[in-house]
This record gives C-alpha cells, sequence and structure tokens, in this order.
C-alpha cells in the first residue's frame, strides 16, 4: 500500500475539526485524521507493507522550466535555488513534523526523492512491486499508474475519508473511457486548473476521451494531424496546432517518474511500535488519544 501522504493529510485536515487539539491548544486534527484514516485502511485492506510518500519538493524546478503555470497558483513564496513554498493554511503546516515523527515512531516507513514529488515515488514503488498494489491517494493524476496485468489499482476518497471508491481498468474506462496510461493523456489535452496546466483549448474530457479512442494515444493524436484524412473537425486541427508547444512538453510533465533511484528499505508494517518511548512522549505532547490507540490496535491485529 503506497500513500500520497500530503494528499491525505490536507483533506483529514479539512474534514477533522480544528478544535481537536493538543493539551496546550494546538490543533492537531491533521494529525489525528491521517492516523484515524491509516488505522482503518489497515484494518480494512490488510497490507502486508505500507509506504508513506512524501513530497521532497512539491513543484520541482524542471516541471515548472517546461510549463511555467506549474501549480503557480499555490506557490505562497518564490524561494532562490530551493522549493518554492506552497501556501497552506497557517495551523496545517506545524502538524506535518508531528505526522512525521508519529509515524517514524510507530515503525511506518517513509519515503521521497529530491528533486521530486510524491506522485514519482508512488510510480517508481508501483513498477518495483513484485506483487499487488493498493494506492491511497485523492489527487486522481495516479489513475495514469493503474494496471490490472500487474495488480495496481487506486483507492480514491469520494466522500470524507470512510468511502473509499477503488479504481482498476474497468472502473477507469467506464469514467473516463480510458485505462491508466490513457489517463495521462486525457489529463493533458483536457488540462488540469488545480495542477495549472492548461491544456489544449475548446478540448475538454469527452473530447479527449474521444480522440483517444479514435487514434489509440497522444502520438496518435499528433500523428493525425499530418494526415489530411484523419477523422478530426478543422476546430480540433486548428487547436491541436496551435497547442503544438504545449503537447510537446506536457507529457514530461504529466507523466510520474517510474524509475526513480530510491534505497531498498524495507516496507513491512509492525506489529508494534519501532520506538515505544518517543511514541508515548508524542502521546503525550500532543494528546494523540484514540487516534493511535486505533491505529496501534490495528497493526497488532494483523495476520
Amino acid at each position: 500500500m503506497l500513500l500520497d501522504t500530503a494528499s491525505l493529510y490536507f483533506r483529514a485536515y479539512h474534514g477533522v475539526p480544528d478544535k481537536v487539539r493538543a493539551p496546550d491548544g494546538t490543533p492537531v486534527n491533521a494529525v489525528r485524521g491521517l492516523l484515524d484514516f491509516i488505522a482503518r485502511l489497515v484494518a480494512d485492506h490488510r497490507p502486508d507493507a505500507l509506504v508513506a510518500c512524501m513530497d521532497e519538493d512539491w513543484r520541482p524546478a524542471w516541471r515548472v522550466a517546461l510549463i511555467p503555470t506549474y501549480k503557480a497558483h499555490r506557490v505562497a513564496e518564490e524561494v532562490a535555488d530551493a522549493p518554492d513554498t506552497e501556501e497552506v493554511p497557517d495551523t496545517l503546516t506545524p502538524q506535518v513534523p508531528v505526522i512525521e515523527a508519529v509515524l517514524d515512531a510507530v515503525g511506518i516507513r517513509r519515503l521521497g526523492a529530491a528533486d521530486h514529488e510524491a506522485d514519482d515515488v508512488i510510480g517508481t514503488l508501483s513498477h518495483r512491486a513484485t506483487g499487488p498494489v493498493d494506492i491511497v491517494t485523492g489527487d486522481r493524476d495516479l489513475f495514469q499508474l493503474v494496471d490490472d496485468t500487474r495488480g495496481v489499482r487506486v483507492l480514491y476518497p469520494v466522500k470524507g475519508m470512510a468511502n473509499l471508491a477503488a479504481f482498476d481498468e474497468a472502473a477507469l474506462r467506464e469514467r473516463y473511457g480510458v485505462d491508466g496510461p490513457g489517463y495521462a493523456d486525457l489529463a493533458l489535452l483536457r488540462g488540469d486548473p488545480s495542477d495549472g496546466l492548461p491544456g489544449v483549448a475548446g478540448i475538454g474530457e469527452k473530447t479527449a476521451a474521444t480522440l483517444l479512442a479514435r487514434f489509440g494515444d497522444l502520438a496518435g493524436v499528433l500523428a493525425a494531424l499530418d494526415d489530411p484524412l484523419a477523422a478530426l473537425t478543422p476546430t480540433q486541427r486548428r487547436r491541436l496546432t496551435e497547442a503544438h508547444d504545449y503537447l510537446a512538453v506536457a507529457p514530461r510533465v504529466v507523466r510520474v517518474v517510474t524509475d526513480l533511484p530510491l534505497p531498498d528499505r524495507d516496507p513491512t508494517l509492525p506489529r508494534a511500535p519501532r520506538d515505544p518511548e518517543t511514541l508515548a512522549a508524542l502521546n503525550e505532547r500532543w494528546g494523540l488519544g484514540g487516534s493511535l490507540t486505533r491505529l496501534l490496535t490495528a497493526l497488532a491485529a494483523r495476520p
């Protein structure tokens, strides 16, 4: 099981009231919400191994160099020679180090990669895996990794944190008309305002899916531009031609990296805390209460 950790703690933050606080009054709603979510995942899905994948760089410079608008609307501060600061709620930022410390003390493996997003870590680990993989994320970009042959699916929160939709290839085709790799082509043609991807003007999700079904993939769509007999309307030809420069670089931005040189670390879930003394101190300091108890109970109950 691979967690898109930032995506999940953002959802926890917005899904759990900020009246959930530590003994000193500091909000810990994201911390406790994430622990409860992981506890439920472990109890319901019984993964043998789990990695909390992290954003070492949420807006990599190499992606921005290709598409300058990439996540530009989320930038709170541009930092020279360092990752930009992401605009996040003031009461969420202090909770992230607490989340990291608690996961480490419990013994849940965290993993990131310099100059890359959690998506790229997830892409690499899912391609390395020798058995089935569940990717847990609130980010549709990772639908591109769905692969029935290798047993890779996405568990996507639909309402709150408790209701998860499982996306395999059949679910993707029913909802979007494409398979896993086709979703990346769909996304870059359609665009994605949440990531600052402009897409191709005038081509929405349904049109993008139709073009991909007709021509196979993005390469087939672009090849059709050179064929005067290809089934493209004059407007589609014009729009795709006008977007030539964008389409030349967008695949590298949208497609997740699958070959990062990640360290080989044991992701096996523990049945008991790896560092119980540190965890006890964190529990007392931050008042993790029932959320931590539920996680430890779920881990201990694993077969």
